[in-house]
């Protein structure tokens, strides 16, 4: 059975509706995708360090449309691990791990990797959001669409916009 790495933050869990909500709270400005297309994280929201460095933050962050549908059906056709580069956040672990049983009680605890470098983890395909982390993995690669990402082109991964999309590209049609 293929082994499958599936990001959090990006792909399963919607935290650029967090840092949109969050930014307009305390500044009441509201940006638009348009504003921060390119630009990473921390550099789109001045408040995001702040903001993930936060205990309770993860536990708030809603689930990506179609995500648990869609991780579901990958469970039931490869060996699916969730991971995230979380260490680098030590109050998040926790929170990932809650927020993880919360939404997905399909993944085991045993299906859970919170660390500082995926490429430790050996896996058939990787869908991430960042390049960063696509682009030293050996396998197949699939680049969930986000504003940080929307500008690359001409890469090795594949782009997907929405959990159908992964759906399409990864389910056997029956």
């Amino acid at each position: 059975m293929k082994r499958i790495l599936v990001d959090m933050d990006g792909v399963l869990a919607d935290v650029y509706s967090c840092f949109f909500d969050l930014h307009e709270k305390e500044t009441g400005e509201r940006l638009s995708v348009a504003n921060i297309a390119g630009k990473l994280e921390a550099e789109a929201f001045p408040g995001q360090i702040r903001w993930v460095s936060t205990p309770g933050f993860f536990r708030s962050v809603p689930v990506m449309p179609g995500s648990v549908e869609g991780l579901k059906k990958l469970n039931s056709e490869y060996d699916v691990v969730v991971i995230s580069m979380a260490t680098e956040f030590p109050r998040s672990l926790t929170d990932k791990q809650l927020w993880i049983n919360d939404n997905f009680p399909f993944i085991s605890w045993k299906q859970l990797v919170l660390c500082g470098n995926k490429s430790l983890i050996k896996a058939d395909i990787m869908i991430d959001d960042h390049p960063k982390n696509l682009d030293s993995f050996t396998g197949e690669t699939i680049m969930f669409s986000q504003p940080h990402n929307i500008f690359l082109r001409d890469t090795k991964h594949k782009r997907v916009s929405s959990w159908e999309e992964i759906e399409s590209l990864l389910i056997k049609k029956s």
